[in-house]
């Protein structure tokens, strides 16, 4: 897929303003406070419905306008399509595909398909299981209609088991109901999740070697029940919430699931999440976000568009350019203050 044009109106401090892409590296190249990362954040918002920068919409609209707009116009397979937003103060968000109006989000997944690297992206290395199931349930989610839909249940049965836990009233009886859709959708969220991340193992290690130059071997591993089916699975998640009710009823919070997972990073042996250092981190995290990029090519034939944002100023010059070049084949926009870290590589530079 190929991202043609953005167009956004009162989006943050845009007023008004089109950008027209071309295939392979986009460089938006600006001094700070120029808005690139708004741009950049306008593509990641049609990908996947959200800002990855606040959860509060109403900061994406400039202020002194009532709503703010976004048109991203791509390419996939040869056909043109559109995504379009409005984000409004006093209406719920309107988004459509093509000038036709969607009632549910999951039908925005895989539209527009994204891949994140942000200064806060080292957190799915260095900071808390929560940033790692996030990066999971974003690339998933993308992937998988069935793991949007089960992610979703989840969320909302943990939301009603943990209120009647809170609440005081609850006993084994009338845990038991939300327990077993805990379960249901849980299981399916933990195998999808597992193959994700043993797919991602291999293809994440051959990355992070190439941008290590081979000093370095990347390992990763989920965290989660166990069971290589959704019926073994669910059997372990069921054992675990009986053994945790006692803790569940006396803290009143529901101690085991997918939401408690993690992914365990390994370089040369070394758990990395607690002992890597920042460099190792950013080229684990960076090789995480190529392996994902080549993991939902090989399934479905096209390419996500990778997003890095002021990413190039914090490698040293040989994993720069390693990075630079492992950008070939698809389409990437990258922001940067300074378009002289792109001098010998074919990069559109869009200044901004």
């Amino acid at each position: 897929m190929t991202v043609e044009r953005i167009q956004v109106k009162d989006y943050r401090n845009a007023r008004l303003r089109t950008v027209e892409l071309k295939d392979g590296c986009n460089a938006f190249v600006g001094a700070n406070a120029r808005g690139k990362t708004n741009l950049l954040e306008a593509v990641y918002f049609a990908g996947v419905g959200k800002s990855f920068r606040t959860p509060r919409e109403r900061e994406l609209i400039n202020a002194d306008a009532p709503r703010a707009y976004i048109k991203i116009t791509s390419r996939k397979f040869g056909n043109g399509q559109t995504v379009s937003i409005i984000i409004d103060r006093e209406l719920k968000k309107r988004v459509a595909i093509d000038n036709v109006g969607i009632t549910r989000m999951s039908e925005l997944m895989g539209v527009c398909p994204v891949v994140l690297f942000y200064p806060d992206g080292l957190k799915i290395v260095k900071e808390a299981p929560a940033d790692r199931r996030r990066f999971m349930d974003i690339a998933n989610c993308q992937m998988s209609k069935a793991y949007f839909h089960a992610l979703s249940q989840y969320n909302k049965i943990l939301m009603s088991r943990n209120k009647l836990l809170k609440s005081g009233g609850a006993t084994d009886s009338t845990l038991a109901p939300w327990d077993e859709l805990l379960c249901d959708s849980g299981a399916v969220i933990v195998k999808i999740r597992r193959e994700f991340v043993k797919k991602l193992d291999g293809l994440a290690a051959e990355r992070h070697a190439y941008l290590s130059d081979g000093k370095e071997s990347l390992s990763l591993e989920y965290e989660g029940a166990a069971g290589e089916n959704t019926d073994d699975i669910k059997a372990v998640l069921g054992r675990k919430l009986v053994a945790d009710r006692d803790n569940d009823l006396r803290l009143r919070y529901t101690h085991s699931g997918p939401h408690k997972d993690d992914i365990k990073i390994t370089v040369n042996g070394v758990d990395v999440r607690a002992y890597g250092s920042q460099g190792q981190q950013r080229t684990v995290a960076l090789g995480m976000n190529l392996a994902e990029m080549q993991l939902y090519t090989e399934l479905f034939g096209t390419s996500p568009v990778l997003l890095l944002d002021d990413v190039l100023s914090e490698l040293d010059e040989t994993r720069r350019d390693r990075l630079l070049r492992a950008l070939d084949g698809f389409q990437s926009i990258v922001t940067a203050t300074d378009g002289d870290c792109f001098s010998g590589f074919d990069v559109n530079i869009i200044e901004i």
